[in-house]
């Protein structure tokens, strides 16, 4: 299987549950987006990134920390669609073309 090593996603191994701690979201925070669009696409960035590790423990058979990143998979996205639509909501008619 191919990875796509993603820039801004933290460093750590694919499947690696350690790295899907509260560490990750501090690391985010400590590296501050220049604006709302780069923060939201850095959450879709960290949503595909724990759905790809949660994919990975699944392949492996490891059912437990699957469905822990699945679940943190989830609340990334959710967090990255919410933050999407406050920037869409924020941005004038004019400029969503």
């Amino acid at each position: 299987m191919d990875c796509v090593r993603l820039l801004s996603t933290a460093n750590c191994q694919v499947g690696d549950s350690k790295c899907m701690s509260q560490s990750v979201r501090r690391n985010m925070e400590d590296i501050m987006p220049q604006n709302d669009h780069d923060y939201a696409a850095d959450l879709h960035i960290h949503a595909a990134h724990a759905h790809t590790a949660a994919a990975a423990a699944h392949h492996r058979g490891d059912h437990e920390a699957a469905g822990e990143l699945s679940s943190r998979a989830q609340e990334y996205s959710v967090e990255a669609a919410e933050k999407t639509e406050e920037v869409v909501r924020r941005t004038p008619e004019t400029l969503r073309a």
